[in-house]
């Protein structure tokens, strides 16, 4: 009778006829949402890796090598997946989320910073890119797909409102973040970073980058964000004599688990930091 209920089980959710692979945590989670009941995508850059520190593995490349459909943010991001998509996924259609793709995505806050996903209105926007390709792609799944689509994009209405209610009394309030990554959140929801000590993960603050920032620390500002890559011994050195609080923004989310779930508890986990290193109350 079991082996008679998992038949009938099996049956009734329908095999995705589309191989998707998505190169980080963040896009992964929106496009799982998308897949739930006809599979689940491939996650490229797994475990607490970040892409930039990763070597693709060899299973990946399999993946690649008989893909359907990728999505990656593009060669300013995941730098390591130009070559293997050149080589690996000719047969394949990628979606490239940058501005050129053709996607519309909100505009960039600045140029250099391609964290995209911690604007909500990208993330609907990537939603909505995956419902269309893999529809397009895998027909039989489509009616699915616009379901889960349009329970995503709902639950990311929501996730917005709840964090504009939570973050609006820190509008104004000075902070500084370790690396410039978190444009788009602040974009989102009136923030503004007083400065940052780095631009970027490959760039390391020198001598008059981080007497810079302790410079704009000492002139008022509350809190210093780092990201869990940031070094602990400049972090503590930054702030060594001041009257500033340190705390975390995370903006991928890379030793959070895996699956639809992730986008959502990466954006909790972001206005959580930012509410108790900033004092706006619970």
């Amino acid at each position: 009778m079991s082996a008679l209920l998992a038949a009938m089980v099996s049956a009734a959710v329908p095999a995705p006829a589309a191989e998707v692979a998505v190169s980080i945590k963040p896009v992964h989670s929106l496009v799982a949402g998308v897949m739930e009941g006809a599979g689940a995508p491939f996650l490229i850059v797994d475990g607490a890796a970040t892409p930039h520190d990763f070597a693709l593995k060899p299973s990946a490349a399999r993946v690649l090598s008989r893909a359907d459909l990728i999505f990656w943010v593009g060669p300013g991001f995941e730098s390591f997946l130009a070559r293997p998509l050149a080589a690996l996924a000719q047969d394949a259609l990628v979606v490239t989320l940058t501005r050129d793709s053709g996607i519309s995505l909100l505009d960039p806050v600045e140029e250099g910073d391609l964290h995209l996903w911690l604007d909500p209105g990208n993330a609907r926007a990537i939603t909505e890119t995956a419902v269309r390709e893999l529809s397009r792609l895998d027909p039989g799944n489509a009616a699915l797909y616009r379901r889960n689509g349009e329970k995503v994009i709902s639950r990311i209405g929501a996730l917005e409102r709840e964090l504009a209610e939570r973050l609006a009394p820190l509008a104004g309030i000075p902070y500084m973040v370790y690396y410039d990554a978190f444009g788009y959140l602040e974009r989102a929801f009136g923030l503004k970073a007083a400065g940052y000590a780095s631009a970027g993960h490959e760039e390391r603050p020198g001598a008059k980058s981080l007497a810079e920032a302790r410079r704009i620390l000492g002139a008022g500002v509350r809190c210093l964000f780092g990201d869990p890559g940031a070094s602990p011994r400049l972090m503590a050195a930054m702030v060594s004599g001041l009257e500033v609080e340190s705390g975390i923004l995370d903006p991928l989310g890379a030793a959070m688990e895996a699956g639809p779930e992730h986008y959502f508890r990466l954006m909790r986990a972001n206005a959580d930091a930012l509410v108790r290193c900033l004092g706006g109350g619970g």
